[in-house]
């Protein structure tokens, strides 16, 4: 067995081989193509390949497993801790790679199968088409206020609002460019409502996803979101691991016998952060156990570090749900009853 680092770049990739020694075999650069393949299978021995999780790993990792090629994702963060160092090359890192490949302290990454990255994929384009539309939004109310247009809508771009701002004649070049960005946000719109069939068609063929629906306040689009992000729930051994994951822990400094605990650390997967707290703003809205908790949390610590409890408590229950296979007032009502005792709700009243 020998031992592969590679450093991924946008055009190039710099590989290291080590063997169960650590001595360095061969030191290559090559081309982001088929070369790589070559490369690896001319070594005649089987090889582990150590890949540090860049923005453009997929591609690579799919060719690499198409070869039967065994490889290890690489957490960058994590291996940047274990591994840092002041003189830092590309043949460096590849060699850094390798040698916690072999030494086997290389912190890995999950690796979702290919039908979950497809759709993260969709599920994040959506979410940047929606982020152009906040932005062409903001900037013609931004126009408007440039020419002292007032208007009544409380939806701006909703019908009435839409027909209001297609009837408008500003002076030029503001009219121009109010055209353009009506013509923009209509195209956005279209494509939006594209993603939206397909993502609704996802949603009913998986069986999680019509659990976690089950949260008022959670639609199909988050309920899908919720479910690739968070990829196959037993990888996760407790709910603190999955909070863990998305970032909703505190960060933590121990030195000298004293501790302290900081701000969440918003590490690892940051659209399942986002679409669980764009989900509690609208659960803590409906009466149920969360708006309970969070009203109780707000009045000591105020309502930014309420919504991250509730977002936190959310997402054990979600835990479980998924781990448990049931909906969510079932499990609201397990967890609760393990706070204070079961005489203590009602159960003829909805807890969501």
């Amino acid at each position: 067995m020998v031992y592969a680092g590679l450093d991924l770049h946008r055009r190039y990739s710099v590989i290291t081989v080590i063997d169960e020694d650590g001595y360095i075999l061969r030191q290559k650069r090559l081309p982001n193509d088929e070369s790589i393949i070559d490369f690896l299978q001319s070594l005649g021995e089987p090889v582990q390949v150590a890949v540090e999780a860049t923005r453009n790993w997929y591609w690579l990792y799919d060719l690499l497993d198409a070869h039967n090629i065994e490889v290890k994702l690489s957490h960058p963060l994590k291996t940047r801790a274990i591994a840092a160092a002041r003189i830092k090359t590309d043949r460096l890192d590849a060699h850094t790679l390798a040698q916690l490949l072999r030494s086997r302290l290389l912190p890995c990454s999950y690796i979702p199968d290919r039908s979950t990255r497809h759709q993260r994929e969709l599920l994040r384009y959506r979410a940047s088409l929606v982020k152009l539309q906040t932005g062409i939004k903001n900037r013609i109310h931004t126009l408007l206020a440039k020419n002292n247009i007032s208007h009544r809508y409380t939806d701006l771009f909703g019908n009435a609002g839409m027909a209001f701002l297609s009837q408008l004649q500003l002076p030029e070049p503001y009219q121009d460019i109010l055209d353009s960005y009506l013509n923009l946000l209509a195209a956005i719109r279209k494509e939006i409502a594209k993603a939206d069939h397909q993502i609704r068609s996802l949603a009913r063929e998986d069986e999680l996803v019509r659990l976690l629906t089950t949260v008022l306040g959670i639609s199909y689009y988050s309920a899908l979101l919720i479910r690739a992000e968070i990829g196959e729930i037993n990888r996760f051994p407790s709910a603190k691991k999955l909070a863990a994951y998305a970032g909703l822990i505190p960060a933590t400094y121990a030195s000298g016998g004293r501790v302290y605990h900081g701000h969440i650390t918003k590490q690892g997967s940051r659209y399942l952060r986002w679409i669980l707290i764009q989900a509690v703003m609208h659960i803590i809205r409906r009466p149920g156990l969360l708006r309970q908790f969070f009203r109780r949390i707000a009045r000591r610590k105020g309502p930014k570090v309420a919504r991250v409890a509730v977002t936190r408590k959310l997402l054990t229950w979600i835990y479980y749900m998924l781990k448990e296979r049931k909906p969510f007032e079932e499990i609201a009502y397990e967890q609760a009853c393990r706070v204070s005792p079961p005489m203590n709700l009602v159960r003829r009243r909805p807890l969501i």
